[in-house]
């Protein structure tokens, strides 16, 4: 990927980014059900994924997530190194067809810039196998006891005892995501503004207060990952040197 190419997309990112908020609001077309899959989606899927093509792809969303992928502790980007490869192709392939608003991302997603349904599959792989950030945003830990307790009511069930997630069923892991990301990400859930998010979510959380809300998204800020799937502190992929 050229460099004046990802600079310049990075300026577009840089220019969305400021109204992210309002074009949050904007319905882009009618939502779908959480996970009723098709298109972009169900072809990556099928498709056998190349780990070097993966990377070259990944020189585009690196402008934002950071070489690492490891995004910014104040939430403006996620932490997506080691996340589940399903759950990436998901989530790319729902921004592309617009059931999932990000208007940061779409101008670096589209398939002009990165490639088709085989991109997806290669970047997805290529990020999941990445180290993951061992010194994450964290929230203010004041609330951890109660935030343990409302994790185990209702969370476990869909992200696991250890925030892992479950790639078979698209569900993301949680652990070691950036606190104010995972803040903002669920009061869009919540509201509505995440038009590609599980229902069965969005009506858990309903009666969630705000204590309740910072009290869990702070226990699962603090959740590691197992040893081996962080990176050390101070790593620099050496893809990119």
């Amino acid at each position: 990927m050229n460099i004046l190419k990802i600079a310049t997309l990075a300026l577009i990112a840089g220019v969305v980014l400021a109204p992210l908020a309002i074009a949050e609001d904007a319905p882009a077309t009618a939502p779908k059900t959480w996970n009723e899959g098709g298109g972009e989606q169900d072809e990556a899927l099928h498709l056998t994924p190349n780990l070097e093509n993966g990377k070259d792809v990944y020189e585009v969303c690196s402008a934002c997530h950071g070489i690492n992928g490891w995004g910014l502790p104040d939430g403006t980007f996620p932490q997506i190194a080691g996340q589940h490869a399903k759950v990436a192709i998901k989530q790319l392939a729902d921004i592309r067809a617009l059931n999932r608003d990000n208007p940061t991302m779409y101008p670096f997603a589209l398939p002009s810039e990165i490639g088709g349904p085989q991109a997806i599959a290669d970047v997805a792989a290529y990020i999941s196998q990445l180290p993951m950030n061992p010194e994450n945003g964290v929230g203010p830990g004041t609330m951890l006891d109660k935030g343990k307790q409302l994790y185990a009511d209702n969370c476990v069930r869909c992200h696991g005892e250890a925030g892992d997630g479950n790639n078979e069923k698209f569900y993301p892991a949680i652990y070691g995501q950036h606190y104010e990301y995972l803040l903002r990400q669920y009061k869009w859930i919540k509201e509505g503004k995440r038009r590609n998010a599980n229902p069965d979510m969005v009506k858990q959380i309903q009666t969630f207060t705000d204590e309740d809300t910072v009290a869990v998204l702070d226990f699962v800020s603090r959740m590691k990952p197992p040893k081996e799937r962080l990176g050390e502190p101070g790593w620099e992929n050496p893809d990119f040197q």
